[in-house]
């Protein structure tokens, strides 16, 4: 195991403050008590000292990604073969929780780049996986995934970027919208139509930075998940060889819904890292804020409103480890309880960080307090990797379509 490297960081005890106080309400192994440690002391240590001048400035911060690279978290659920860390869903989102609490969007991206690198060596050839998995799990190179376009958001299946096949090279042509990392990023894997209409004409391709025909949109200014570039993604006549393409022609759309389901994992336990932060910020600031003649904390309406966030948490966490193992297992509800979990966590986890805003009062507007942040960058897991429309589009075809 790579968490070897992580003892120089988890040499001691984690901090009290971030990892006690909100019950856990599981039942978590040795091993996954030791490797959240680590995430925990990373996120301290590493991330949330400087989590607020990677927003301010838009820093990607490559140097602590490959930091956290080298603790494992570069390839979590990628086979050690190839130099991913060969551990399960549950562990990845205790991982990406822990690692949440220090910055929601350096994390929310390195989920990304995992279910990149997951994709790669699920779906592609020994070839594609020995040439990229590598580079990818210790990220010297970081990832990309290429679904969503200007004319497809939800209707996703409808995507035009065209590959046509040309001897031995697919030749693309078409864009991207909303790509994180793009741009900044070294490997993009693409969904495009190498067939007819409809979700069955997709395939999957993995494209390299310097390819002749890419280029890449403006950086767009967002409200939030900003130490992440989102630019849009270009083909102009893009040749890649068809040795690139990941599984089958036509296997496209199933491989991209497939990473999806692992992703809405991941970016759901980013809301868990982020409201649990936010929880604590609240906490604190009214154990010392002191109006009408005494601390906050001692209005009962605080005291139940804290009791509730800290209960929507719990609830949020349990439903999305209940899914990742679900997913794990390869379980037939295991569609539908990702997108319950991604639906349900990222909507109560927003809830509960704007109230931690609200308890901050006017201090919680202000960008010295890190409250704000966490719902800026939260804002949009109820948008990307399927809307919380889209989930409950899923959650009712399957409820519908059982017999």
């Amino acid at each position: 195991h790579h968490w070897a490297v992580g003892w120089r960081l988890g040499n001691r005890p984690c901090d009290r403050n971030v990892a006690g106080l909100i019950p856990r309400a599981d039942s978590l192994t040795d091993e996954q008590k030791e490797f959240q440690k680590v995430a925990f002391d990373f996120a301290a240590n590493e991330m949330a000292p400087h989590m607020a001048e990677w927003d301010q400035n838009e820093i990607f911060p490559v140097e602590t990604m490959r930091k956290a690279a080298q603790l494992g978290f570069g390839g979590i659920y990628v086979r050690p073969e190839v130099g991913g860390s060969g551990l399960s869903r549950l562990d990845t989102s205790i991982i990406f929780e822990a690692l949440s609490t220090g910055c929601t969007s350096t994390t929310a991206y390195i989920s990304i780049h995992n279910m990149c690198a997951w994709m790669i060596d699920t779906f592609g050839s020994n070839e594609l996986r020995e040439k990229f998995c590598p580079d990818l799990c210790s990220m010297e190179k970081f990832a990309s995934y290429c679904l969503t376009e200007p004319g497809s958001g939800s209707d996703a299946a409808s995507l035009l970027t065209s590959a046509k096949l040309q001897g031995d090279h697919y030749v693309l042509n078409g864009s991207k919208a909303f790509i994180s990392g793009g741009g900044d990023t070294d490997v993009y894997v693409v969904m495009c139509r190498t067939g007819g209409k409809g979700p069955k004409g997709i395939s999957c391709v993995v494209v390299e930075k310097g390819t002749p025909g890419l280029s890449f949109g403006k950086k767009e200014k967002k409200v939030g998940w900003n130490s992440q570039p989102t630019r849009a993604v270009i083909f102009e006549d893009c040749a890649v060889p068809v040795t690139n393409r990941l599984g089958s022609e036509g296997q496209g759309f199933n491989i991209a819904m497939k990473g999806l389901n692992g992703g809405r994992i991941n970016i759901a336990s980013c809301s868990l890292g982020a409201a649990h932060a936010s929880v604590l910020l609240a906490r604190d600031h009214i154990s010392v804020r002191k109006q009408f003649g005494e601390t906050l904390s001692n209005s009962q309406f605080l005291q139940f409103k804290l009791a509730e966030m800290a209960t929507r948490l719990v609830a949020s966490r349990l439903l999305v480890r209940q899914a990742a193992l679900a997913l794990q297992e390869d379980r037939p509800d295991a569609v539908s309880l990702c997108s319950m979990a991604k639906l349900f966590a990222t909507d109560e986890c927003f809830s509960i960080c704007n109230q931690a805003l609200q308890m901050h009062g006017g201090y919680g507007y202000l960008k010295d307090y890190a409250v704000q942040q966490f719902v800026r960058d939260i804002r949009v897991h109820q948008i990307l990797e399927g809307t919380n429309e889209v989930m409950r589009m899923i959650i009712a075809r399957d409820l519908l379509t059982e017999s």
